[in-house]
C-alpha cells in the first residue's frame, strides 16, 4: 500500500495539474503557430499507433476517442466521448469515461464523468473523476455529491468518497470513510484499504462489522483495527474490541472472529459475557452461536449460579450449562463459601452435580475456619422427588423436594484446626444437614478420639449439634504416658452445644475405663466398670453429673497394683499414626490406614473376659 506521505505529495500534484490529461498521441502532427488560435481535429483515435511498442507496459495509451482538440501552449490534449468512448489502457488495466485531458510526455491523465476501470473478467471500478500517473502506476478516483466511488471484485463491493489505486500493489485505500460488502458481511471504517489479489482488507478508526447468518442472527464488531479475508471471511482484531452476537458479548483486543462460523478465537485477556454468567480467558475459542467454549491456559467460568469453574483446560456447553476442567480444576461456591479442587473434574449447572477426581480435595471455609477433606472422588449432586400432600383428601396437591449429597470415596481424610478424621466413605445430605461417615471412620478432637463402624453427625448452620454412633461406639481420650479414658457401647448419641458437648447416652454393652483426677492434680487409681446405660451431662467439656444403671459392675485399682490388662477395653486402639496433622496432610494416605481400611469391621462392642 502507499505510503500516505505519497499520498499527500501525489494529491499536490494534481492540484498543480487540475485541468490536465498526460497522454499526447505520437501519431498525431499538430500545427505550431505563432498566434493563439486553436486548431481541433475531430477524428476516431486508432487503438494502436504501428511505430511504437504496443507491448510496453510502462507506457500509458489511449485505446479510442471520438473526437479530440489541442490547444496552443497547453501539454495535453482534450479528449471526448459518447458514454465512456474514450478509453485508456495501461498493462492489464483499462479504463474509460466521457472525457478526458491527456498528459502523454507525463504519461498520465485525467478522466471526467462515467469512468470505468477494470482489469479480466474480476475487478471493477466506477467513479465521477479519475486522476492517473502511468509513472507511479497510482489512480484517485473521485465521487460527485450524492455518489460513492465503488469497487467490484467479485461478490465483493467497496464504496467510498475517494478511493486511491495502486496498480503495482494491486491495493486500494481510502482515508474519508469507506464501506466494504460481501455476501456475508457489511464493514466499515474511516480509513482502509482492499487487495482484490489477496483478498485481505484493513480497517482503521470506528470500524464497524455487522453479519446476518441464514438463520438472521446478527453478529457485530466495534473496534479501532481490523483485518478481513473477503475469501475466508476472517476478521483478524488487534485493538480493543467488543463482540456482540446472539446476547453473547465479548470483550478483547487479539481475537480472530470467523463470520460464518460464528468462532471466536481469543489470543489475549478477554471476558465473555451473557444472562448465563461470564468467562474469563486469555487463549481459547467460543462459538457466539453453540455456546461452546475450548479454553486454555487456566481460563475461569462464573455461572449464573454464583459458581466459578476453573482449569487449565476447559470445556464448556453453557447452553446446557456443562463445563469440564483438566488439570488444577477448582469449582468455588461463592455462596456457600466452599471449594471443589481436583486433576479432573466437572460441573453441570443445570442440575448442579460435581464430579472430581485426581488430588481431589473440598474446602468449607464459611466460619473462618477451614475444613479440608479428601478422597480419591468427590461428587456432589440433587435428587428432586414427586411429594403428595394430603394424598387421602379429595384435593391433593404435589410438591418437589430436592434433596442435595456430596459424597466422598474412597480413603477420605479430613482436617480442620479442631477436628480431623478419616473413613473409607463419606455422605452429607444437604436436606436434613447430616455427615455419614462409614467404615472405619474415626474422629479427633485435641486428646480424644472416637470410632465406629458408623459415625453420624448432624449440623445446624454448619455447626454440629448432635452425633451417633448407631453400629457401637468407641471414644477415647489421652490422659498421659499409656493411660487413656475410655467409653465404648453399643450405640452412642452426643448433644453440642456452643460447639462443647453437652450430653452423651450410651445404650447397650457399656464398658468404660478413667482415670479420676485428684485433688493434687494427679492420677493415683483406675476405674473399670460395665453396664447396660450411661448417661453423662457436661459443661464446656467438664462432666458434671454422670448415671449408670441396670446391674453396674465396676471396680477401683490403685496404679501401682493395677495389671496391664486393666488399662485398655477390648478393640482399643489409638489411630494416632493416621491421623490428619495438617491441611495438605490429607493427601496422605499411610500403608496403616490402608490395612485399616481393608479390614473387617466389628458389628458389636467385645466384652472384657472374666479373666481380666
Amino acid at each position: 500500500m502507499p505510503s500516505r506521505c505519497f499520498t499527500k505529495n501525489l494529491k499536490l500534484s494534481i492540484l498543480m495539474a487540475l485541468c490536465a490529461l498526460i497522454c499526447i498521441v505520437p501519431s498525431i502532427a499538430i500545427s505550431a503557430t505563432n498566434t493563439k488560435k486553436t486548431t481541433s481535429i475531430k477524428t476516431i483515435v486508432k487503438p494502436a499507433i504501428e511505430s511504437m511498442d504496443h507491448s510496453n507496459t510502462s507506457k500509458v495509451f489511449l485505446e479510442e476517442a471520438d473526437s479530440m482538440v489541442k490547444h496552443n501552449n497547453t501539454d495535453y490534449i482534450s479528449l471526448y466521448g459518447n458514454q465512456r468512448q474514450v478509453k485508456f489502457r495501461h498493462g492489464n488495466m483499462y479504463m474509460s469515461c466521457d472525457s478526458a485531458y491527456f498528459f502523454d510526455q507525463e504519461n498520465s491523465f485525467n478522466a471526467y464523468g462515467n469512468i470505468h476501470m477494470w482489469s479480466g473478467d474480476t475487478l471493477y471500478i466506477y467513479a465521477d473523476s479519475l486522476n492517473y500517473l502511468g509513472d507511479e502506476e497510482h489512480a484517485i478516483l473521485y465521487a460527485y455529491d450524492g455518489n460513492t466511488v465503488k469497487l467490484i471484485n467479485h461478490d465483493v463491493k467497496l464504496e467510498t468518497d475517494i478511493f486511491e489505486y495502486d496498480l503495482i500493489e494491486e491495493i486500494g485505500f481510502y482515508t474519508t470513510g469507506g464501506v466494504l460488502t460481501d455476501k456475508q458481511n457489511r464493514l466499515e471504517s474511516i480509513e482502509g484499504d482492499y487487495s482484490p489479489a489477496t483478498k485481505l482488507a484493513n480497517f482503521y478508526s470506528n470500524v464497524y462489522l455487522c453479519s446476518n447468518s441464514k438463520d438472521n442472527k446478527k453478529s457485530e464488531i466495534f473496534t479501532e483495527s481490523l483485518h478481513y479475508s473477503t475469501f475466508t471471511k476472517i476478521a483478524n482484531i488487534d485493538s480493543d474490541a467488543v463482540i456482540m452476537s446472539d446476547g453473547n458479548t465479548i470483550n478483547t483486543y487479539n481475537a480472530d472472529y470467523n463470520t460464518v462460523t460464528k468462532v471466536a478465537r481469543l489470543m489475549s485477556e478477554s471476558t465473555i459475557t451473557n444472562k448465563d454468567g461470564t468467562i474469563y480467558t486469555s487463549n481459547g475459542d467460543y462459538n457466539t452461536n453453540t455456546q461452546i467454549a475450548n479454553l486454555y491456559d487456566h481460563s475461569s467460568i462464573r455461572t449464573k449460579d454464583n459458581k466459578t469453574l476453573e482449569g487449565d483446560t476447559l470445556f464448556y456447553d453453557r447452553a446446557n450449562g456443562y463445563g469440564e476442567a483438566y488439570g488444577n480444576m477448582v469449582l468455588t461456591d461463592n455462596e456457600k463459601l466452599s471449594k471443589l479442587k481436583g486433576d479432573y473434574g466437572y460441573y453441570n449447572e443445570v442440575i448442579d452435580s460435581a464430579f472430581v477426581t485426581g488430588h481431589a480435595l473440598a474446602m468449607e471455609y464459611s466460619k473462618g475456619d477451614t475444613l479440608y477433606m479428601h478422597g480419591d472422588t468427590i461428587r456432589g449432586y440433587r435428587i428432586i422427588k414427586e411429594i403428595v400432600l394430603n394424598p387421602k383428601d379429595s384435593i391433593s396437591t404435589t410438591t418437589l423436594d430436592t434433596t442435595h449429597f456430596i459424597v466422598v470415596n474412597p480413603r477420605v481424610r479430613i482436617y480442620r484446626s479442631d477436628i480431623q478424621g478419616v473413613c473409607d466413605s463419606m455422605t452429607f445430605r444437604q436436606q436434613d444437614s447430616l455427615l455419614v461417615m462409614d467404615k472405619f471412620p474415626v474422629l479427633w478432637s485435641g486428646h480424644r478420639q472416637i470410632l465406629g463402624n458408623v459415625i453420624e453427625v448432624h449440623f445446624n448452620d454448619s455447626t454440629a449439634d448432635w452425633a451417633r454412633l448407631p453400629e457401637t461406639g468407641f471414644a477415647s481420650e489421652h490422659v498421659e504416658g499409656e493411660f487413656y479414658n475410655q467409653l465404648s457401647g453399643k450405640e452412642m448419641f452426643a448433644t453440642f452445644e456452643n460447639e462443647s458437648l453437652k450430653k452423651l447416652n450410651i445404650n447397650g454393652n457399656v464398658m468404660a475405663i478413667y482415670l479420676p483426677l485428684e485433688n493434687d492434680s494427679t492420677y493415683n487409681k483406675i476405674v473399670n466398670l460395665e453396664s447396660s446405660f450411661l448417661e453423662a451431662h457436661f459443661n464446656e467439656q467438664n462432666l458434671e453429673q454422670c448415671k449408670i444403671w441396670s446391674q453396674s459392675n465396676g471396680t477401683v485399682t490403685p496404679l501401682y497394683l493395677a495389671k496391664k490388662s486393666l488399662f485398655y477395653l477390648p478393640r482399643f486402639k489409638w489411630h494416632e499414626s493416621i491421623r490428619p496433622k495438617f491441611p495438605m496432610d490429607v493427601f496422605n494416605v499411610s500403608p496403616e490406614m490402608e490395612n485399616m481400611l481393608r479390614s473387617t469391621p466389628s458389628t458389636t462392642p467385645q466384652r472384657r473376659s472374666k479373666s481380666n
